[in-house]
């Protein structure tokens, strides 16, 4: 009688456990004395939740003792995750890590510096189970010294007006997501601060709450003023890539039209006063400048064209974001 051989029982992967209901995001730099202090903020905050949570911290390159702290919070607590950089590659990557990372439900983002209170998270929760798929902190009363807050303030009413989305504090660390919208947004470089426009953009339904804000406790702040210069180059790529990518030519085309216009005016009165007889084209750098405008004109609405002709050649990709489907 043939024996039945028993296979090696196997071993639960990790996207075998049961996922969690909240996913915590922490971006860090340098941040040792606040860390123990953040962590037991949080446990507080989302134990009257009743639900499971996981954290994640992602050191972005500290040079201080921030690891070791969170090597002994993890050892202590196994839902405290730890992804730690080789250098520092800045928020943007820390949070975008994050999100691949994140398993929960709901996700929120929030600073290390214990400025951001973790005892928003319930009333953020309660605001996605209310519909919205985002929701952006607001720190209308701020603790910052003030070459931090005006310059902010100046940053969000251009980030508002330019991106047409009524959010007072954009780059507000502590925000709270729809798992599906983190895995739904890209972001790099210090695309971090527009995440509300690119979800925005993307179909999401944005929200804006006012949150709590303390004043800095330990450290220093990590802000300088060249993330102006960087940021508004961003947010140029933002509009860019959200609102022409798929339609090159409404954006170069506009500008090549009104191009092309502003030069035939100028040679088309040039010309007129030439066959009057009152001057002569031979000496009116005037007549080149319009003669330049309808080249360039011509080349913009060109651009488009070939913008657009190399997105009928990649079709396959999708343009679209689907929030369900019912088969």
């Amino acid at each position: 009688m043939a024996k039945t051989q028993k296979s090696p029982a196997k071993i639960p992967s990790k996207d075998a456990e049961t996922a969690p209901y909240l996913s915590i995001i922490v971006p860090l730099l340098d941040e040792e004395e606040s860390l123990g202090e953040l962590y037991a903020q949080i446990l507080a905050a989302t134990k009257p939740l009743g639900k499971p949570i996981e954290m994640i911290f992602v050191d972005d390159g500290s040079t201080d003792k921030s690891f070791s702290v969170l090597a002994e919070l993890h050892a202590k607590d196994p839902r405290v995750k730890v992804i730690r950089f080789r250098r520092n590659f800045g928020k943007s990557a820390a949070l975008s890590v994050g999100f691949r990372e994140a398993r929960g439900e709901y996700v929120v983002t929030m600073d290390a510096d214990l400025q951001d209170d973790p005892a928003e998270i319930p009333s953020l929760i309660e605001m996605l189970q209310q519909g919205y798929d985002l929701v952006s902190g607001w720190k209308q009363k701020r603790h910052d010294p003030i070459s931090k807050t005006i310059p902010s303030r100046i940053a969000n009413s251009v980030t508002a007006m330019m991106t047409g989305i009524p959010i007072h504090d954009m780059n507000c660390g502590l925000k709270a997501y729809r798992k599906e919208v983190v895995k739904g947004i890209i972001v790099y470089g210090e695309l971090h601060r527009y995440i509300p426009a690119l979800a925005h953009w993307a179909g999401f339904k944005v929200g804006e709450k006012v949150v709590n804000h303390h004043p800095r406790k330990y450290g220093h702040t990590k802000f300088g003023i060249g993330r102006f210069s960087r940021g508004f180059l961003d947010l140029l790529t933002v509009l860019f890539t959200t609102r022409y990518i798929r339609r090159p030519l409404h954006l170069f085309g506009v500008w090549g039209i009104i191009s092309f216009i502003i030069g035939v005016f100028i040679d088309g009165y040039l010309s007129v006063e030439w066959f009057l007889g009152r001057t002569s084209l031979s000496n009116r750098p005037l007549f080149l400048l319009g003669f330049l405008f309808i080249i360039i004109g011509v080349q913009f609405v060109s651009f488009g064209w070939l913008g657009e002709m190399i997105n009928r050649q990649q079709q396959d990709e999708s343009t679209y974001s689907i929030r369900e489907i019912i088969r």
